[in-house]
Parts: C-alpha cells; structure tokens; sequence
C-alpha cells in the first residue's frame, strides 16, 4: 500500500507535527526519493543544473484568519514552472482566532496554525522554529489576514506591531546574508517593522472602490519605508535589502491579474537568489 492510500485508509487527523511523506515534489523529501540530488550551499544539483531552494512562509489556510489560498497556490506555481524546491513551514501555535469563512465572523473554535497550513501544503509543512535559513536561498510570504493576525499583531496595533518571533529572527537572518525575500498583500508589512528604511510596495496610497486597503501605504511611510505606488500586475524590487513586493488582494482585481503579479514577485525574487 502506497503512503498516499495509507492515509486514505486511516482517513484521520493528522499528529501536530503534520509531515506526512507524501511523494510529490515540492517537498523536502524529495532527496530522499531522488539520490540524483545532492545540496551544494543550500542548493540542489540536479543533473548540473542549479536549482534555487525556497521557504514558502505561511499563515494558517483562509483569507480571513490564516493564508491567502490562491496567492499561496499562485506563489506556489509560479515556483514550481521555475524549477525551484519548495519547503514549506508555518508557526506551531494556535490562531489569533477562527473565522467563519462564510459570515465573516469569528466562532469560539481553537485552531492551530501548522495544522491549517497543512490544508494548503498537502500535509507537507514544517514547524517554521525549525527553518535553517542557510539551506535556502530565498523566502516567500504569502498574504491573507495570517499574516496580521497570527504571524503579527498588525490587525491589532497597526503601525505599532510586533513580528512572531521565530519569523522576526528568520527575516532578519536571511537579510543579513543577502538572500531575498518575496511578500504579497498585506506581508510586506513585516518587512516594513523589521527593515526600517526598506522600499515595498502594497499596491496604491489612495483608497479607491479597486484600492480598498491603501491606507496601508500611509502606516507604511509612517514606519519610516518608501511606499511605491504599483499597480496589481507589477512587483516593486528594493535591490539594495533584496525584497520584492506586489499588492496581490489589497487589489480589488480579476484573479488572473493579481495571479500574474505574483508571478512577477516570484521571478524577480528567484533572480535575486
């Protein structure tokens, strides 16, 4: 019996660790069921070709209290069609709260957010205390409420936030050794606690019925960054702090645009790896 109809068979939840070894390929397993690959400084060499690693940094799954679903699956694709490796990690904590994804309202549940990321990274997600920053060569961090909610207290304290702590000390560690960093949506904003002075971009800094969250921009600046007015489809590089932003759903936008404007991060992010 394969590990996949395993897991079908026992049709339960899985442990708090959840890393099932399911045989797909965007996980870290996959060295283990390919010997052709072998890590060179945080890299994979597979057949002489070079292939850049990924921390894909999520939030728990659902827009409302966890990951943005189609920007982490457009992250993720865009990925995958540039032949990167992806390892995914999130926080081994429980949510800020849970949302009731149709009313829109917070219910009295408990859930944790490893566990919800693994919704989206088909049980193959790690504890994110564990990422080692020098086995990668770049970072993503996919938006939804997630992110001022359980990887930030941003929802709460705006401006005047402070950063989960393991991810606090990931960003900085991967900023010091010059390795980029790709945010979308709301997620930028973690770069503008940790990185005083750094440029991003979370779409438009004037609120409009298409730019319904622009007043982010104005909490941005006052952070003490450079907000750079881009629309949905493009991404903003900041080439000196290697960080590569895009608005994604601050965006009120059809969703192959802001799926293209992911791919824009995504490509300019894997160029400066």
């Amino acid at each position: 019996m394969s590990k996949i109809s395993a897991l079908w068979a026992a049709a339960g939840p899985a442990p708090p660790g959840c890393r099932p070894d399911l045989n797909h390929t965007t996980g870290p397993r996959h060295e283990q069921l390919d010997p052709t690959l072998r890590k060179t400084r945080g890299r994979h060499r597979d057949k002489g070709i070079m292939t850049k690693r990924v921390a894909v940094i999520l939030s728990g799954c659902g827009v409302y209290d966890g990951t943005e679903v189609h920007e982490a699956s457009a992250v993720l694709v865009h990925l995958s069609r540039a032949g990167a490796k992806v390892q995914m990690f999130a926080p081994n904590t429980d949510q800020m709260h849970v949302v009731n994804h149709c009313e829109g309202k917070p219910t009295e549940e408990t859930r944790n957010i490893l566990q919800e990321s693994a919704r989206i990274a088909r049980g193959d997600v790690t504890d994110l205390a564990k990422l080692d920053v020098s086995k990668f060569d770049a970072a993503i961090i996919p938006g939804g409420f997630g992110v001022a909610k359980n990887l930030s207290d941003w929802a709460v304290k705006n401006k005047d936030c402070t950063v989960q702590p393991d991810l606090e000390k990931i960003i900085k560690a991967f900023h010091k050794a010059g390795k980029p960093l790709g945010m979308c949506c709301i997620s930028p904003i973690l770069a503008a606690k940790i990185l005083p002075g750094c440029e991003l971009t979370v779409g438009q800094d004037k609120e409009c019925e298409k730019w319904p969250y622009a007043q982010t921009a104005g909490a941005v600046k006052e952070m003490g960054c450079k907000h750079v007015n881009k629309d949905v489809e493009e991404a903003h590089v900041d080439v000196k702090n290697k960080l590569v932003t895009t608005s994604a759903f601050m965006c009120n936008a059809p969703i192959h645009k802001v799926y293209d404007g992911i791919g824009v991060m995504v490509k300019e992010t894997l160029k400066l790896a």
